[in-house]
């Protein structure tokens, strides 16, 4: 059998994972000549690349490095191949959650079933996601059995949701400071290919999710270092230009953040929640 149907991977040792999907392979109603054009000159199935660039804007990271084979390069798209340590964590959190729910309704059946799911996810991306070597999250492409190598700040997912074991935090810090901590906070990737969830760009869901994820696990010095840099960086913005925006540049703090297939929007909520919530010291 298959190991993979639509949202759902079966690992080689029976764990059950999940990844982005698309359960259409036509090209995205927003943007529907560039798809086109792009799946075209792919040299691939078009209806193949039609489907994983709406995996991809189904993650939210449309478009990043992380799902591109080569890197660099959108026709090399190859979502669904992908288990991300994101969506992964945030489902081992779901179940976790439904788990306690169930608990509160004495539904013992459901409380134990979800925990054992949550519990079997937990362990499967310790497995393979964890690379020991490197002491780092990294995603896992299924059909090549091994990781994508690709440092991105996806990586603290684990340690938001706190799923990863305590001694973990001390491998992971040379890595977020040597690789992802740049002048404005964190940025995305460590690639430059012009799609806006990579290099030089910096999010504020993604400030938000590090440094809760790095206070969860007793690292405040770098929470509050990494706190100070993105709200530093959204005062000048703002001071600059009168707004604040969707995403920033986080590595010449003089330029605005860019890539991707639209200008730089201006606003923007999570922005202006996470700016909120990090001012009030949560």
């Amino acid at each position: 059998s298959k190991p993979a149907f639509r949202r759902v991977v079966r690992m080689p040792n029976d764990a059950i994972l999940n990844r982005y999907f698309d359960d259409s392979d036509t090209p995205r109603p927003e943007s529907y000549q560039e798809d086109i054009n792009l799946a075209k000159e792919s040299g691939r199935l078009v209806e193949e690349v039609y489907r994983e660039l709406k995996a991809a804007a189904e993650s939210g990271w449309d478009f990043s490095s992380r799902w591109l084979d080569d890197g660099n390069t959108l026709a090399s798209i190859e979502t669904t191949k992908i288990i991300p340590i994101d969506l992964n964590s945030l489902l081992f959190k779901l179940e976790m959650l439904l788990a306690t729910a169930y608990l509160r309704t004495n539904d013992m059946g459901k409380v134990t079933s979800l925990t054992q799911s949550a519990m079997a996810r937990q362990d499967a991306l310790d497995l393979y996601c964890w690379d020991e070597k490197r002491g780092f999250y990294f995603d896992y492409n299924w059909e090549k059995e091994r990781h994508t190598n690709k440092v991105t700040i996806a990586g603290m997912f684990p340690f938001f949701v706190q799923l990863a074991s305590e001694e973990k935090i001390k491998s992971v810090l040379p890595v977020l400071q040597n690789d992802l901590l740049k002048p404005g906070g964190f940025v995305t990737t460590t690639v430059k290919s012009g799609e806006q969830w990579d290099s030089p760009n910096g999010w504020a869901p993604l400030q938000w999710i590090a440094i809760k994820g790095l206070k969860n696990y007793g690292q405040n010095e770098l929470a509050s270092e990494v706190c100070k840099r993105w709200l530093d960086l959204n005062q000048s913005v703002y001071k600059r230009t009168g707004k604040m925006v969707e995403k920033y540049n986080v590595e010449d703090l003089s330029l605005e953040a860019g890539g991707g297939e639209y200008p730089l929007q201006d606003g923007f909520a999570w922005t202006n929640g996470v700016a909120q919530a990090l001012l009030n010291g949560q």
